[in-house]
């Protein structure tokens, strides 16, 4: 009885948390929270890189491998040494005080002077949402800017209760007007400086087949590698195209000369179901119109005059607050405990008790996330993966619902297990231009194929030793893919007839409902892939 006991003590021990305990630099320190709220182009990122480029040492958490990049380049172009680090590559200067990363990358153990968070409001993500919490909770630095929308201020505060912190908020307006259109603006009547949003890669591309009779045209979705999404918008940018047709992946970080933002439609595939546009999506999305510098004032409209009344309904609405409880993923040391009481390594098993059993203190839940679940399942079957490798595999950037990147993963994975050397091979050619949507699918997907192959080579160096050669075939690919969307040619689709007697048909590839970004971090984004099929809409009566 005596040792039940001590078993279940220890067990309810490791079950009670006090988040704050599991970063004990960030406890020693002093720390001043400032949060930067306001909406888009209110200049409240600009402020926080001020501060960060005026300590003698500091820390950049983006939320996406593109932003933690070009910050990087900026810091670099004004000779401020810095170091760049994301899931798939590290760019280290030894003398460098400064240091930009995607957010999963932050370095919990490196003390700075200052460290910004941006996006703060991503902490309400189902799937990426901890990473967020984490770094509120445990960025090793004196002065903690984080900047975001209104709608994470109530979580903000809650938060920093629960440290014990001094916070300080810094209200920050729009620079420029939006106005909202008073009609719809059909596809014929489209003008320069102008962005169309779309809400599925094959409808931006079919959007982009139908503009390129009378105009040039710049494409953004998710699919897409953060270097090609680079360059669409520097072309965009830059005067080389006239309108820009994108997905809701324009939301986040882009400084873009639209003027005018149009919505063709009012509802989005989220990955569980087709769902109408909410507000914070709206007037996220709408925040890239009328950029300071580039404009005076902002147009929102639609193609449509019914998508239209629903827009201008909801981005005049109240955005949604931002709710406890707020998610947190397991540590290692925390799996690797639950399995010696639990008496398992079932990686399945454990991450769910985790999900039913953790109890922590402050406003906070242990976190189920799906991405990790789906490859847990897989990882449980290679029975030579020690515990700590399942879960650190169960983070790769990887989608079980594409083929090629399973594949890939499968390969890779009982190669680690073989102990055995895997060099990288291109599968899709390099030159010349796509002439279907299925061939710069096929190239998309190898680019994600590459970014898998990076974040295998930074965990396994000595079994994935090209890193270079797959660094130079990302840049072949990359061309490759851009200019087959420079080109006015149109891609031709897959066959409907096809995708109607065969449902299951995706012409090869499937889109996942988590899409990753390459610095180890997934980018939520409704880009079902061509080939796919919408759920049928009820009629309305």
């Amino acid at each position: 009885m005596k040792n039940t006991q001590t078993w279940q003590e220890k067990l309810n021990a490791l079950l009670d948390c006090d988040l704050k305990s599991l970063f004990p630099l960030a406890r020693e320190l002093r720390r001043k929270l400032y949060f930067y709220v306001g909406p888009t182009n209110s200049g409240k990122t600009y402020q926080a890189m001020q501060v960060l480029k005026e300590a003698d040492c500091g820390m950049y958490l983006a939320p996406l491998r593109l932003l933690a990049l070009e910050n990087y380049e900026n810091l670099l172009a004004e000779e401020i040494p810095v170091s760049l680090i994301t899931g798939e590559e590290e760019k280290i200067d030894e003398e460098a005080g400064h240091i930009c990363s995607t957010i999963e990358m932050t370095n919990y153990s490196q003390e700075v002077d200052v460290c910004v968070i941006d996006e703060i409001q991503m902490l309400g993500d189902p799937d990426r949402g901890w990473a967020w919490v984490n770094a509120i909770v445990g960025a090793p630095a004196q002065t903690v800017i984080m900047t975001g929308s209104v709608n994470a201020l109530d979580a903000i505060k809650q938060i920093a209760d629960y440290l014990g912190e001094t916070l300080e908020v810094v209200k920050f307006k729009r620079k420029n007007p939006l106005e909202m259109l008073p009609h719809a603006t059909p596809m014929k009547h489209i003008t320069l400086n102008t962005a169309i949003i779309a809400f599925s890669r094959a409808e931006v591309l079919r959007i982009k087949s139908q503009l390129s009779k009378q105009h040039k045209v710049s494409v953004l979705y998710g699919n897409l590698s953060p270097e090609v999404r680079r360059e669409e918008a520097a072309r965009f940018r830059e005067g080389k195209s006239d309108v820009l047709v994108a997905t809701d992946a324009i939301a986040m970080g882009l400084n873009l000369p639209i003027q005018t933002l149009l919505f063709s439609a009012d509802s989005k595939y989220d990955g569980v179901e087709t769902r109408p546009l909410t507000p914070n999506e709206i007037i996220q999305i709408a925040g890239r119109a009328g950029r300071y510098g580039h404009h005076e004032n902002g147009y929102i409209g639609a193609t449509d005059a019914k998508i239209l009344a629903h827009i201008d309904k909801q981005f005049h609405a109240a955005l949604h607050t931002i709710k406890p409880p707020f998610q947190v993923k397991a540590t290692t040391s925390q799996v690797l405990d639950l399995a010696q009481h639990l008496n398992t390594d079932n990686l399945f098993k454990i991450l769910n008790y985790f999900s039913k059993h953790m109890n922590f203190d402050g406003p906070f839940v242990a976190a189920n996330i799906g991405y990790m679940l789906d490859l847990s399942i897989i990882l449980d079957e290679k029975k030579k993966l020690s515990l700590e490798e399942k879960y650190m595999l169960a983070g790769a950037p990887v989608s079980i619902r594409s083929p090629l990147i399973k594949s890939a993963f499968f390969f890779f994975v009982d190669s680690i297990l073989k102990k055995k050397v895997v060099r990288y091979k291109s599968a899709v050619p390099t030159t010349g231009i796509a002439k279907t949507q299925l061939e710069l699918l096929k190239a998309e997907d190898e680019v994600k194929k590459i970014s898998l192959y990076l974040w295998m080579a930074y965990k396994f160096p000595d079994l994935f030793p090209d890193s270079k050669q797959a660094e130079s075939a990302r840049i072949k690919v990359n061309q490759y893919c851009e200019a087959s969307l420079k080109s006015n040619k149109q891609l031709k689709a897959p066959e409907r007839r096809r995708r109607r007697t065969n449902p299951k048909h995706h012409d090869t590839y499937k889109k996942s409902t988590n899409g990753r970004n390459s610095g180890g971090s997934r980018e939520k984004e409704s880009d079902k892939k061509d080939g796919s099929r919408r759920p049928r809409r009820s009629r309305r009566r």
